[in-house]
């Protein structure tokens, strides 16, 4: 993935959340030379792997397959030391741009579109081969129970939001002609090294191409780049699929 589509991303990211009026931490606008000013006292960002997160999945599609997000908070399963259980995240959502299917073992999650267009969501029941299920799933939308079809299209207007338990595949997106979505995700502590399987092989942390000067650091760079701050290292790619 090119290092310029990644700043450029960021870029209409921040403008988009400050047209949503959602905003971000300092830290989100860093300069290469802040952050390791601030090594001493950013221990709790590198080890949650708090902030940006732009990748589009090693497919090298990023306008189809893609996401921008920026972690706020976070806990660590893997160290003491952050005994959060709980995580948020904010995305910027462009229209048609979809994650590929995935479903987590560990990690309950509300995405909630909490403005912009509409939200597109399939989900499935997960099966002992890793298959996709034909089975009806039940859920929960806004506190209210729904029966639907397995893969059938969700749409999630402005102020809804859908709960998705632990073992189903899941897919969402902006739809297209709706306009960008800012989609926020409340869920139990998010690991993506290990707790993303998916259905089809992706990388979950793009190789990066640097076509141009960073403007940002990506929270899947802390590692390499501040390997002396980290109390409990991680894997750099996350690369976890099902055959």
């Amino acid at each position: 993935m090119k290092r310029s589509v990644i700043n450029q991303a960021i870029d209409e990211a921040l403008v988009f959340f400050k047209q949503r009026q959602f905003p971000l931490p300092p830290f989100a606008y860093w300069s290469f030379d802040k952050w390791f000013n601030q090594r001493a006292v950013m221990s709790e960002i590198i080890d949650t792997r708090l902030g940006w997160d732009v990748t589009d999945f090693g497919l090298g599609n990023f306008n189809d397959f893609g996401r921008i997000i920026f972690t706020l908070r976070n806990g660590n399963i893997h160290n003491p030391n952050y005994p959060k259980k709980y995580c948020q995240k904010v995305m910027y959502l462009g229209e048609g741009q979809k994650s590929p299917i995935h479903f987590h073992k560990s990690k309950m999650e509300d995405i909630y579109n909490q403005g912009g267009g509409n939200i597109l969501m399939r989900l499935w029941k997960l099966l002992p081969d890793k298959k996709l299920s034909t089975a009806n799933i039940k859920l929960n939308i806004d506190g209210t129970k729904r029966i639907i079809k397995s893969g059938e299209t969700l749409r999630l207007q402005p102020g809804e939001s859908i709960c998705v338990v632990p073992e189903t595949y899941h897919q969402f997106w902006a739809g297209v002609g709706s306009g960008p979505v800012l989609s926020t995700e409340i869920s139990s502590v998010n690991d993506d090294v290990t707790d993303n399987f998916w259905y089809a092989k992706i990388r979950r942390f793009p190789f990066i191409d640097e076509d141009e000067p960073r403007r940002y650091i990506l929270c899947s760079e802390y590692t390499n780049l501040f390997q002396d701050a980290f109390n409990s290292p991680q894997l750099c790619c996350g690369v976890q699929y099902n055959e």
